[in-house]
């Protein structure tokens, strides 16, 4: 299996993983959905790991006794398969640019989602905020206009994920809102507690669109892409996980030579436009 591996990263490690009209409509609406990002024997085996560390049962539906368990940081071989196919890796490429992020070695956070009557309490829109991790609350985390922290935000499926499924809400386009929103802000950013003031209702006139698919599907989305949780009123636990993907230098919105990635130009056009 790793020799079969290795020669589809060698065979499509030059391929572009998304069409010029995906990577447009990336810029415009803040995502772009890969179908067999990674492949669905991968998924499996990660959810029986994800399973064991839950303390639930599959088949046992009376050990289901909340509506989410949030696991943190799974770093076995199934997670960095995931992470890290030539589709993906050509894909962060494309949007990102290539040399500028980081290949991840680990997957965390995964909202573990179960059907339930109860609220998770977790369900308001926002958009994951990047640095300032050391402060003890995390409404005092922040965002900064050149998304100090992170390149992407990304929604990795290891189970089938239909609209009953807590699918994540996404509002379209909303990162243009939030960038207008950071931009004066300048490097120092704002807060989740700021950016939160009002609800997030700058971006509710945006469309709503679920991030939906089967097991082995990612959401690639801008960083400042406006989503919600929400809940779980199928029949079977749903397995995400919602990695950043880490720049290895600076989004920068001055490039002497001009060559912006469609990450920077998302930003470049919300806040010129």
């Amino acid at each position: 299996m790793a020799h079969a591996f290795l020669r589809d990263f060698m065979r499509n490690k030059s391929d572009p993983a998304l069409s010029a009209e995906e990577v447009d409509s990336f810029v415009r609406d803040g995502f772009v959905r890969i179908d067999e990002a990674f492949s669905e024997h991968t998924a499996e085996q990660a959810r029986s790991i994800l399973w064991n560390a839950t303390g639930c049962t599959p088949d046992d539906r009376s050990s289901w006794t909340r509506p989410v368990i949030r696991l943190d940081q799974f770093g076995q071989a199934p997670f960095r398969e995931a992470a890290n196919t030539p589709k993906l890796h050509a894909a962060f490429d494309q949007l990102v640019g290539a040399g500028r992020w980081w290949p991840r070695d680990s997957l965390g956070t995964f909202p573990v989602r179960f059907p339930s009557e109860d609220a998770a309490g977790d369900d308001g829109w926002h958009i994951d905020v990047s640095f300032g991790y050391e402060h003890p609350d995390f409404m005092e985390w922040r965002a900064n206009v050149s998304s100090k922290g992170r390149a992407l935000l990304m929604l990795f499926l290891f189970s089938d994920v239909g609209a009953d499924d807590a699918p994540t809400r996404i509002r379209v386009g909303s990162h243009f809102d939030i960038a207008r929103q950071l931009a004066p802000a300048g490097d120092a950013g704002l807060t989740l507690r700021e950016l939160a003031a009002d609800g997030f209702a700058g971006s509710a006139h945006r469309r709503e669109e679920l991030a939906l698919g089967k097991a082995g599907t990612v959401y690639l989305c801008h960083p400042f892409l406006v989503h919600a949780a929400q809940r779980h009123r199928g029949t079977t636990p749903r397995f995400m996980a919602q990695p950043p993907l880490m720049p290895r230098e600076p989004v920068s919105l001055c490039r002497p030579d001009g060559d912006y990635s469609p990450v920077e130009q998302a930003i470049l056009n919300a806040i010129s436009g």
